[in-house]
């Protein structure tokens, strides 16, 4: 777990100083689409420098749509340009996303804040986002994809175990995540944590 990477790292995104490419790449891997999709037009947006709520509106709801086709978005590319123009306006008008948390009361206000910045932005958004800021921001809470929760569950962990781990919840959950979907396909055998699974021990108590 320890040599794992968290996503924001992955795509080369340094959340503590600029947290709105992560809340793009959040927006883009909320649609109901490959990782591969999500992947290569974010890339793209990275290209053409449109990580910003400035350049997003600079490019306009027309070039997003380009940009979105380019990447494989074809089936939801109206859907959420529009999104991302809603996203960048709001964010501009409440001073940005570091504004947001800051002056938010709580977790629950934080996320209803983020939430409020466009029609379309729910739980997996977020949970997404989230899963980079609790590091960084206090208000920031743990919102586990469900792959990570089938995860814990196997695993008898929970949301805080990655403290007695020593480890960051960014790189914990995305780990989580990955060993869930070996969890959700019955891919037992490929886990590189199977020995510490009870639902593998059970298997294997079954098959003696």
């Amino acid at each position: 777990m320890e040599n794992s990477i968290s996503y924001a790292k992955k795509f080369g995104i340094d959340v503590s100083r600029d947290p709105f490419p992560w809340f793009l790449l959040s927006i883009l891997f909320g649609a109901r689409i490959s990782e591969e999709i999500a992947s290569r037009t974010f890339y793209l947006f990275k290209r053409e420098g449109i990580i910003s709520p400035e350049k997003i509106l600079e490019t306009g709801w027309d070039g997003l749509v380009v940009l979105l086709d380019s990447g494989g978005y074809t089936r939801y590319d109206f859907k959420t340009a529009t999104k991302l123009i809603s996203v960048s306006e709001n964010i501009i008008r409440e001073g940005g996303l570091k504004k947001i948390h800051d002056e938010s009361v709580d977790p629950d206000e934080f996320v209803r804040r983020l939430k409020s910045l466009s029609k379309g932005i729910g739980d997996v958004t977020i949970g997404i986002f989230m899963r980079e800021m609790v590091d960084t921001w206090e208000k920031a809470r743990p919102m586990p994809s469900y792959y990570a929760r089938l995860a814990m569950e196997n695993l008898s962990l929970d949301v805080n175990s990655y403290r007695d781990l020593g480890i960051g919840y960014s790189i914990y959950e995305y780990f989580l995540h990955r060993v869930g979907k070996n969890c959700y396909r019955g891919r037992c055998e490929k886990c590189p944590v199977r020995n510490e699974c009870k639902k593998f021990k059970n298997k294997l108590l079954k098959n003696e």
